[in-house]
């Protein structure tokens, strides 16, 4: 998991998620899940916040921070 604390995110940051290939992910609403990471499915905003080594858990990566 990262902290969140260490990147400026924008204000419609409320959600964070991994992919499988170890992209980190802000989304402004719930993301779905898809077979290699999370999608906001045409709804909200979207904005990579870093790249860490893969993990094979990604699926239980989603977090709502707001």
């Amino acid at each position: 998991m990262i902290n969140v604390s260490d990147f400026n995110l924008p204000d419609w940051v409320h959600w964070i998620a991994q992919d499988h290939s170890g992209a980190w992910w802000g989304y402004q609403v719930e993301p779905l899940q898809n077979h290699h990471g999370w999608y906001e499915n045409e709804v909200g905003k979207i904005i990579q916040l870093t790249v860490t080594t893969p993990n094979p858990e990604w699926e239980t990566s989603l977090k709502k921070i707001k």
